[in-house]
């Protein structure tokens, strides 16, 4: 899920010339659902809401959350959040939810929002809405939840270094490894070895320029 919040020291939401939704000082919220988000996205993303440090303390310093200044959260459905603008002069939204999935994840997100905290506003979604606020500092900041890989996400391909493509670890479910094993191989019959001495601080073989050929 996509959000944009702003910290404001009042919002209201109007639609037909009638306000539906109002905060004072807070936090105004813009979402977007992006195609395959889950209710899973939608309370990560509320809990990220709520605790991520925005607001000042005494010294002036952002270390306080919504939740520690009990401010007003107020949602506000924008699926133009998902635009794609890289080429043309048209944006495009293909990425963004169908809107029978915007609204229930929205919808998700109200609910889960009003359980958790005191001061809830909303707008509504896919109406015609105008949005006023005063942006406090101003503060805005964007902020994507999506979901993590694993079995159940599509594949994710990585590029090796001669360029063919090879199915990601997560894609197979299995956990990345933070060191692959090392193969230890012997020299093969015929093959030349080194008859340098023992060089370095490590004791290791030193580089031998010359390969000697064996049984010489």
């Amino acid at each position: 899920m996509l959000a944009v919040l702003q910290r404001v020291r009042e919002a209201r939401v109007d639609i037909a010339g009638e306000t539906v939704g109002a905060i004072g000082t807070g936090l105004l919220v813009l979402v977007c659902a992006e195609k395959g988000d889950t209710e899973a996205e939608a309370d990560r993303l509320l809990s990220r809401l709520l605790k991520l440090r925005v607001f000042a303390d005494a010294a002036g310093r952002m270390n306080l959350s919504l939740q520690d200044v009990a401010g007003g959260l107020l949602l506000v459905s924008q699926f133009t959040l998902a635009a794609d603008t890289r080429s043309g002069t048209r944006p495009g939204f293909s990425a963004a939810a169908a809107p029978e999935d915007g609204r229930r994840l929205y919808d998700h997100l109200v609910r889960a929002a009003q359980a958790a905290h005191p001061v809830v506003a909303t707008g509504r979604f896919g109406a015609d809405m105008q949005v006023a606020l005063v942006n406090d500092g101003p503060v805005t900041l964007p902020l994507t939840v999506r979901r993590w890989p694993g079995p159940g996400a599509p594949a994710r391909v990585s590029r090796g270094w001669a360029g063919r493509a090879r199915p990601g670890w997560r894609s197979r479910g299995l956990p990345f490894p933070r060191r692959l094993p090392r193969r230890s191989r012997g020299p093969s019959p015929g093959h030349a070895t080194c008859r340098a001495p023992a060089g370095g601080r490590s004791g290791r073989p030193a580089s031998c320029p010359v390969p000697v050929p064996r049984g010489r």
